[in-house]
């Protein structure tokens, strides 16, 4: 019995969340192309996202970099902006893991700008983060600090230690 695509995404999330990256990846895949044989590009493009972050959990960076690669672009045709965001999150965080760190920063850099025109300040906190994490790790601390304060803008409520860590990061910039 062959299982729908639906079904195959359904299945790969519950193996995903039971840590079972692998098979998720596979399960992602085999959605993926049943939704292309179905023509149902932008569900294809999600689950090969789907996919993309199950490899990299799975410590698989150059197959998760290739799954990704060009979703963003399915989902800027289909003027989906948010979901062209996180796709170019998942294609900065396996970038980054191939340790193509410049290409990972404008991805994110990119993804970001997404994110606040479309109000998603969570998802563009997270990804300033991530790219503050790049530049400190590259030792670019004051590139670092203004990534990390452009996170802390984008809360709409931060706490009390983000607050006092935003104030401490402007006198770095």
């Amino acid at each position: 019995m062959t299982l729908e695509p639906v079904q195959l995404d359904t299945q790969g999330k519950k193996a995903f969340n039971h840590k079972k990256f692998a098979e998720a990846a596979e399960l992602f895949h085999q959605a993926a192309e049943g939704y292309t044989l179905g023509r149902a590009g932008l569900l294809a493009a999600e689950m090969k996202n789907n996919m993309s972050v199950a490899l990299l959990q799975a410590g698989k960076p150059q197959e998760a970099f290739e799954a990704a690669l060009g979703t963003d672009e399915i989902f800027a045709g289909a003027q989906d902006v948010k979901r062209q965001a996180m796709a170019l999150g998942n294609i900065a965080a396996a970038l980054h893991e191939l340790k193509r760190d410049d290409e990972a920063l404008e991805k994110y850099d990119l993804a970001a700008l997404l994110f606040e025109q479309v109000n998603e300040d969570d998802l563009r906190s997270f990804v300033k983060k991530a790219a503050a994490s790049i530049r400190f790790q590259d030792g670019k601390v004051a590139d670092a600090a203004f990534n990390m304060v452009g996170s802390l803008d984008a809360k709409k409520n931060p706490s009390i230690f983000e607050r006092v860590l935003k104030f401490l990061l402007g006198f770095i910039k």
